[in-house]
Order: C-alpha cells, then sequence, then structure tokens
C-alpha cells in the first residue's frame, strides 16, 4: 500500500494541470490514466485565447507553438442563414488532442508527478480513501482529483451516475483532409437542436462535428449527416462520438476531501461546448485547494475551499446558461440572428469572449441591449 497527498484520475488537461500544480506545490502526487500518452481524444480541438492564457499561467511557458495553428478569421452561421465572416478578428488557435494533452502530462511528470498511466482503475473505495489498480497496486491518498471526463468513475461512485444523459450534450465528429490554408473556423449556431456546428481547419487535417443537448435531438446522426452535406467530404470518414457536459455545472463537485475538475464537474461552456480552458483551471484551484487543506491537516475541508475558488467560473456558467436561452431557444433565436448580422457590437464581444478577453457577464450585457424584445417577449411567453 503506497500513500500519496493526493491521487488525480484522468490525464487530460484538468488532470494534467491538477497534477502538475500539486506537485509544484510540494505534495506527493500519483497521475493515473487507462491509457498511456499520447492517446487519441475525441475534442473539436478549439484553443481559444482563455486556454491559451491559461495554459501559460498554469504551466509557466506557452502552449509549444508545433501543436498548435492560429486563425485570424471566422464564419458564423446560424440555424441556414450565414451571419457574418469576420477577418482580423483575436487569434483562434486549434490543436490536436492527442499532442496537446501529451505535453500537458509531460509538464505534470517533470513536476514530480509519479507516472501511473496506462492502468486502469479497479477498485475506488471513497470511505477508506483507497485506490486499487488493475495492475494489482494498492494505492491511498489524503486527497482525490477525478479529473475522469463526462463518464467519470469518481462521479459515479459519488452520486450513482455521472450525468443525467438527457441533460447534457452529445458530440459526433469526423478528421476531414487539410482544408485550404486560408480557410477560415467556421460556426453553425442550431446545427443540432441546442447546439451547434463546427468545422475547424488544422495542421494536415480538419474537425467537423456537431454537438447539442442529448435530449432535444433524437437522431443525432442524421443532423450530422446534413451538417456534412454542407462541405465536400471524400470518402466515408469514421464519426466519433462522445457525451459532452455542457450546461449541467455541478454546484458541488465533489465530498470533503474527494473533488471533480474539468468535464466530471460539467465545466463545460454551454454555448461553445468548450472544455479546454476551464478544465485546466478547476484542475489547477482543485490542486490548491488539496494543497491548503492538507498544510491545515484537515483534508475534508478542500471541497470547501475548492468551491470557494471555483466561484468565477460559476458566475460565467450562470451567465452563460441564460444566453443560451436566447441563442437556441424558439422563442427568441430569430431575434437572435437579427442582432447577431446586425450588430458589429455583439459580434466583437463574442470574438472577445473566444478570445478570452471577456467573460459572459459582458456578452450578456451587449446582448440584451441589442435584443430590445427580449424582455417583452420573456414577459410573454412568446
Amino acid at each position: 500500500m503506497t500513500h500519496y497527498d493526493v491521487i488525480v484520475i484522468g490525464g487530460g488537461p484538468a488532470g494534467g494541470a491538477a497534477a502538475h500544480v500539486a506537485a509544484q506545490s510540494g505534495l506527493s502526487v500519483a497521475l493515473i490514466d487507462k491509457h498511456k500518452f499520447p492517446r487519441e481524444k475525441l475534442c473539436g480541438g478549439g484553443f481559444t485565447g482563455r486556454s491559451y492564457r491559461y495554459f501559460q499561467e498554469i504551466f509557466g511557458a506557452p502552449i509549444p507553438e508545433d501543436i498548435i495553428i492560429t486563425k485570424r478569421n471566422v464564419e458564423f452561421h446560424a440555424h441556414g442563414q450565414e451571419l457574418a465572416r469576420i477577418d482580423d478578428i483575436p487569434p483562434i488557435h486549434m490543436t490536436m488532442r492527442r499532442d496537446m494533452d501529451a505535453a500537458i502530462v509531460g509538464h505534470a511528470l517533470a513536476s514530480g508527478a509519479v507516472d501511473l498511466t496506462g492502468t486502469a482503475v479497479e477498485t475506488l473505495d471513497l470511505d477508506a480513501r483507497k485506490v486499487g489498480l488493475k495492475d494489482g497496486q494498492r494505492l491511498t491518498y489524503s486527497v482525490l482529483i477525478g479529473a475522469d471526463g463526462a463518464n467519470s468513475l469518481v462521479a459515479r461512485t459519488l452520486y450513482g451516475e455521472a450525468f443525467d444523459h438527457a441533460r447534457i450534450g452529445f458530440g459526433l465528429e469526423i478528421e476531414a483532409p487539410a482544408p485550404a490554408a486560408d480557410a477560415p473556423v467556421r460556426i453553425d449556431f442550431g446545427a443540432a437542436e441546442w447546439g451547434y456546428g463546427w468545422n475547424f481547419p488544422k495542421a494536415g487535417s480538419a474537425t467537423i462535428g456537431i454537438g447539442g443537448v442529448h435530449g432535444r435531438n433524437p437522431d443525432m446522426k442524421a443532423a450530422m449527416q446534413r451538417y456534412l452535406a454542407k462541405f465536400d467530404v471524400a470518402g466515408t470518414p469514421k464519426v466519433k462520438g462522445a457525451f459532452l457536459p455542457f450546461g449541467d455545472v455541478r454546484r458541488w463537485p465533489g465530498r470533503a476531501e474527494v473533488l471533480l475538475a474539468g468535464d466530471a464537474a460539467g465545466l463545460v461552456d454551454p454555448i461553445t461546448g468548450e472544455g479546454i480552458a476551464y478544465a485546466m483551471k478547476s484542475g489547477a484551484l482543485a490542486a490548491e485547494a488539496a494543497a491548503e487543506a492538507i498544510a491545515a491537516n484537515h483534508p475534508p475541508r478542500a471541497l470547501t475551499l475548492y468551491r470557494q475558488k471555483l466561484r468565477p467560473i460559476h458566475g460565467a456558467m450562470f451567465h452563460a446558461r441564460w444566453i443560451r436561452q436566447i441563442i437556441f431557444g424558439r422563442p427568441f433565436r430569430n431575434t437572435f440572428v437579427r442582432a447577431f448580422r446586425g450588430s458589429g457590437t455583439v459580434r466583437y464581444q463574442y470574438l472577445r469572449l473566444m478570445a478570452g478577453e471577456i467573460e459572459y457577464p459582458a456578452l450578456a450585457w451587449a446582448t440584451l441591449k441589442k435584443v430590445p424584445s427580449f424582455v417583452l417577449r420573456s414577459a410573454t411567453g412568446r
């Protein structure tokens, strides 16, 4: 039986950031993932300005330039209508999760985290603070951080199920051949119900996909085929799918000395579906809370400290869920389309949001001012 101050389950952006920050705090850390890195991961790969900033803040260096491609033009569409093409925008970065996650895990291991990747968890006893691995290792911990995604084993052990699948999102995507060098980022609001489609040009390929609230999309495959028909995609590329826990934030992301971060905590942008930025940030905050609780010799206080640190992110999620009603709700979405097409302010604020220069409250205010009928329609229910 080996004891660690912190055990992190999951080696994605949340888990890698948590392991890195905890190890840099002087704690003994084990990083567990069933896969060895690099490994494949379904994700659009949008790496916003917010993600870029968080990466540099957490790891002390910018993301390597050889694993991202930067675009400065974007096309917006909504419900089959072209809204705008905008050039010279704040930079939007694209990355392949295979490369990015491997870089993050590399930072964690370089900081001193013990590499237990490539071995799955077999048993998890939260009351005894014990983790059993399939290779026979038995571990104990002071604080456990579950960063193991939308189907989190840690969340299932805590709550019986990771999420209500009807309430969260589901996404489908393909990797298509590389587009032209000047191809813009494309975002299609409403390509799926209460969701959007994306065409993200990258180095060597383009990721094309759709995502929306699972319970509102009884035939996501058909929606995906309709979306792919907009593009000249050769052959029959493999379609991959995964649940996306956007719009279902956990107000209590864990229990005592057990913390949930990233997708496992529902920290995915309810509008864009972006999860990388908040995954990294929440992982780092979970590690900080763990370090403070352990230093005070009171690991069960970790969740209280963590929730305090998450307040700005939870606030952003609240405002995003409010704006989502305007963008995707049937009573309002035509009004939003007109406002977005006609208002440079709304478009500019949305781009600033994607760049990480502002948070959702600023976009909410800009949207409300430019959609004068919103209050009336909310009141009348029309």
